[in-house]
């Protein structure tokens, strides 16, 4: 331990003890939080479908183009060890279908299996995390109407189908290899540009599609299935066919989780405030951390106001154990691995300052419709040092401190991204 970092950490250690919060305590707890790092941050969703696979539309956008982008399976596993050396913690990976081993050969969607993923597993198992999962339900010809699940043509509904139920299996076989259950998220860009009649035939149909896809009972100590709401996307201003309401209504009456992404609701929406409602008819939850501007733009999360309130409300509810942490944005305008390092340390650090909180103080001042001390706790809390447990929790888990991240990961561009011809 360095000794400024030591001190700093002592002090404030003591100004928190002043207020009843127990540091070590709260470091603790951040100990036992597991994110689910995305995989498509290493190479803005472009996959491995075939040789030079890049994104191509389905409602998914990813602008820049940066040195350094992963080009194969190997070069985005040496990223993603990097990654998870610059955040602290115990962490897992989340995969999508098109990030599968094919031999250098086109494998259709629907037919893309565990055989596809042994050795994304073997590595897992190499390194003790476990694995997440999404079917790829985007940039491909069967999609190019903009309808999937819901589609009213019956061979592109099948075809889907096929591929969710695929991604079901290869979820299950995650589970089972590696020994902690899979979430596997379903998400479906289907919807509009513009203003459509039949809204509830398309959701009808979905409803059917989705019923189809989780028809097969498979053990939870495998693998959980969650749908993801959204209220818009790239292509589909007008109309989602899997809106919230939609989701909420059937994620609860099939008993399974629901996915909040932040920025799938209107800008002026906080998620934070939809946690204790949901948790009262929910076990558990899935999140996916992103951050919009202006629309849902995926931009790296940083420690803003709606990361604080996200993260301070889980702490508040008492379900942090229940709630599953994905992060889900793709910038290709800066250094990938920076970007993870970023977004996967504020949202850490946001669920720090949850676990600083003196919430049994705040929640003494609600009962007591104490309003201003209330306020000016919430206040005071926000010039405390937790800068300074962070360095030293960081310190603690062998991975750079604040000052130190900078440099880290430049050197990592200097010896490893600048070599890379893509």
């Amino acid at each position: 331990m360095k000794e400024n970092t030591q001190k700093m950490y002592d002090l404030a250690k003591a100004m928190y003890a002043e207020l009843g919060i127990d540091t070590d305590k709260a470091m603790e707890s951040l100990k036992k939080v597991s994110l689910s790092l995305h995989c498509w941050q290493t190479d803005d969703v472009g996959g491995f479908e075939t040789p030079d696979a890049e994104l191509s539309g389905g409602g998914i956008q990813v602008t820049g183009n940066y040195p350094g982008k992963s080009g194969s399976i190997d070069e985005m596993r040496t990223d993603l060890d990097k990654a998870f050396s610059l955040i602290p913690g115990k962490h897992r990976l989340n995969l999508h279908s098109i990030y599968g081993e094919f031999g250098g050969r086109k494998v259709e969607r629907d037919e893309i299996g565990p055989e596809h993923f042994q050795g994304w597993t073997a590595w897992a198992k190499e390194r003790q995390i476990g694995l997440d999962y999404n079917g790829s339900f985007f940039s491909h010809p069967m999609a190019e109407s903009g309808y999937t699940l819901s589609s009213k043509d019956k061979k592109v509904r099948d075809f889907w189908i096929r591929h969710g139920k695929k991604s079901r299996e290869v979820a299950a076989y995650f589970g089972r290899e590696l020994g902690t259950p899979s979430i596997l998220n379903t998400w479906i860009p289907d919807g509009s540009k513009d203003l459509p009649v039949d809204r509830a035939g398309y959701r009808e149909i979905l409803k059917n599609s989705l019923d189809e896809v989780f028809s097969k009972d498979i053990p939870a100590s495998e693998m959980k299935d969650a749908v993801e709401t959204k209220l818009f996307g790239i292509g589909s201003e007008a109309y989602v066919v899997g809106s919230h309401e939609f989701y909420m209504g059937y994620a609860m009456s099939r008993k399974k989780m629901i996915c909040l992404d932040l920025g799938h609701f209107h800008p002026t929406e906080l998620i934070a405030d939809k946690l204790s409602s949901i948790y009262q008819f929910f076990d558990e939850m899935l999140l996916h951390v992103s951050r919009p501007v202006r629309w849902d733009s995926d931009h790296v999360v940083i420690l803003n106001d709606d990361i604080r309130y996200l993260t301070e409300e889980l702490v508040r509810c008492g379900r942090i154990a229940d709630t599953h942490i994905g992060l889900d944005f793709f910038d290709g305008t800066m250094n990938r691995i920076g970007a993870y390092a970023i977004g996967s340390r504020s949202t850490l650090k946001g669920l720090l300052l949850g676990y600083l909180e003196p919430t049994a103080t705040l929640k003494k001042y609600d009962l007591e419709g104490n309003a201003f001390a209330r306020l000016a706790l919430m206040e005071q809390l926000k010039t405390m040092p937790a800068g300074a447990v962070w360095d030293y929790y960081c310190e603690q888990m062998n991975v750079p401190t604040e000052s130190e991240l900078i440099a880290n990961v430049m050197d990592y561009e200097k010896s490893v991204l600048t070599g890379r011809s893509r």
